[in-house]
């Protein structure tokens, strides 16, 4: 288990790199599975790490579990990794853009 300060400092880190809202990332996980016919159940859609980070989202951090640290380790490395400033997605990047977005970061939203 993480330690109390380990935990803050992550906690932090991952509402750092998750700039999506709760709604806009349940929103973008519906329509980035929709396609011209269906649209996902809105607790179906999206990856499986993507429907965690919305549960986290959701979550005091009390409530966190221990695959919710794991989760967010994970979200915080991958999001890092793909979005230091020489990396940055461009307005024409979508793929990307879109990629980082599952994960509750829109590279385009200032902030």
């Amino acid at each position: 288990m993480t330690d109390a300060l380990e935990l803050d400092a992550l906690w932090d880190e991952f509402h750092r790199v998750v700039n999506m809202t709760s709604q806009e990332l349940s929103a973008w996980l519906r329509v980035s599975e929709a396609d011209d016919d269906t649209e996902p159940l809105p607790d179906q859609a999206g990856d499986p790490l993507g429907q965690h980070v919305l549960a986290i989202l959701q979550k005091r951090r009390t409530d966190l579990t221990d695959a919710d640290i794991e989760a967010m380790y994970k979200v915080v490395d991958t999001v890092t990794a793909h979005s230091d400033t020489e990396n940055e997605p461009e307005a024409g990047d979508e793929h990307r853009r879109h990629r980082l977005m599952t994960l509750g970061h829109d590279p385009l939203k200032p902030g």
